[in-house]
């Protein structure tokens, strides 16, 4: 049996979520692993469309097990919220079919109002969160003054912690001029949803154990993408998690010979929202085009998406880095109406060549990106489900892209719909 792990192996939003719907349809276990509601993932099945902030894609799928582990961090309320939503659309929630880590970390509304007063503070150098409480979440997690999913069991516990966050919180508030946060009435608001939420609760990390000896295929869900790791990423503009394959051992307690095979999901050029470096970054009618045509708003926050051509120095980078071994390419399709196509191999900084990318974000800004120019097919591949049937050169993109950033090119995504993928290589039957 294969367990696979799902990266994006650019800064996000590569189209995740079609993958890891298609793949889901064959595991039996699909497990979110970092992160919070910060990340969206939209399926499209039998024409209804679901958004999904927290709920790993297998919650849309009978008789598979979903998971979210001790690495993601929880909005109690927002998962609420995702629960009643996805129940309205015909789907079943229940103890049998979603488990949530009893070690996940709770992002409070504190969190929340904090990562707002940030971001509003730091003017020019502000990160572009989605303001949701993500990092301050992770921050009180490192600093070991977290409440977790496990603290709602006892009221006793919970004020004791309730007492030990807040200390830190307010005192950072009153340096800041804000209204220090008081602890009973959001005490009293997460004693009267912990029955809804322990519910789900279980030791994952025994869970996971125990699928493994059952021969379940398991499908490690991962959020944002490679270039956002905060070890990896474009720091600091990054996101607060790791976002390499290597952290859903970590983020859902197993070891990392549990992972068989790691796909880096490879948008067919590159976007980013936020604010940060972007080698490519077309801000002109280039940019435009493709954020029209790819539909480039983000699925949780609408915000528009910077576009801009195929990296493939970052996406070799990343492949290295995250131990990649194959890609699913997606939004071949966007590309059709361009009369080139352009993907950088090399980046020049102060009239030097180099083939990666720095770790100094005053060096990255720097950066220029030297392309190889390919003509465009100027015909539609939408819908397209096998390889030889694509143009000539669309088939000389992809291949030289393959060769470029070496990893193998395993599935072509060729629309939004799940079914119009071009299969080359099944991660769970190699």
């Amino acid at each position: 049996m294969k367990n696979v792990v799902v990266v994006g192996s650019q800064w996000g939003d590569e189209g995740k979520g079609k993958i890891v719907d298609w793949l889901s349809s064959e595991a039996d276990v699909v497990i979110r692993f970092q992160g919070g509601h910060n990340a969206g993932h939209t399926l499209v099945i039998d024409g209804i469309t679901y958004k999904l902030r927290l709920l790993p894609s297998g919650i849309v799928r009978k008789n598979k097990i979903s998971i979210i582990g001790n690495g993601v961090v929880v909005d109690p309320w927002a998962l609420l919220e995702e629960i009643e939503e996805i129940k309205s659309k015909g789907v079943d929630v229940t103890q049998k079919n979603l488990i949530i880590s009893e070690a996940a970390n709770l992002i409070l509304p504190f969190h929340r109002e904090m990562d707002e007063i940030r971001e509003d503070a730091a003017g020019k150098a502000k990160i572009g969160t989605t303001r949701r409480g993500i990092g301050p979440a992770y921050e009180d997690k490192v600093g070991r003054r977290s409440i977790r999913l496990m603290d709602l069991v006892s009221e006793k516990n919970l004020d004791h912690r309730l007492d030990t966050v807040l200390t830190h919180h307010n005192a950072i508030r009153k340096g800041l001029g804000k209204e220090i946060y008081k602890k009973d009435k959001l005490k009293k608001e997460l004693l009267k949803i912990a029955p809804e939420i322990l519910k789900y609760s279980k030791p994952v990390w025994k869970k996971v154990d125990q699928f493994k000896s059952e021969g379940k295929k398991i499908l490690f869900e991962g959020a944002q993408g490679i270039l956002l790791d905060v070890d990896h990423g474009t720091y600091p503009f990054v996101t607060s998690s790791n976002t390499v394959a290597s952290s859903a051992a970590t983020g859902s307690g197993c070891g990392p010979n549990t992972i068989n095979y790691v796909l880096g999901i490879t948008k067919a050029y590159t976007t980013r929202v936020g604010e940060g470096p972007f080698p490519t970054e077309q801000n002109n009618s280039i940019g435009e085009l493709l954020g029209s045509i790819g539909k480039e708003f983000g699925t949780v926050t609408s915000r528009k998406r910077r576009c801009g051509w195929f990296d493939g120095v970052l996406v070799r980078q990343t492949i290295k880095i995250s131990g990649i071994n194959g890609v699913a390419l997606t939004k071949l399709d966007v590309l059709d109406e361009l009369e080139e196509i352009k993907m950088c191999i090399k980046y020049e900084i102060d009239g030097k060549q180099i083939d990666y990318l720095p770790a100094a974000v005053d060096e990255q800004l720097k950066v220029k990106p030297i392309y190889k120019t390919f003509k465009g097919w100027k015909c539609s591949t939408k819908g397209i489900k096998n390889f030889e049937k694509l143009p000539e050169k669309a088939k000389l993109y992809i291949l030289e892209l393959e060769k470029f950033i070496g990893a193998k090119v395993s599935s072509i995504s060729t629309s939004p719909e799940r079914n119009d993928t071009i299969l080359l290589e099944n991660p769970f039957k190699i």
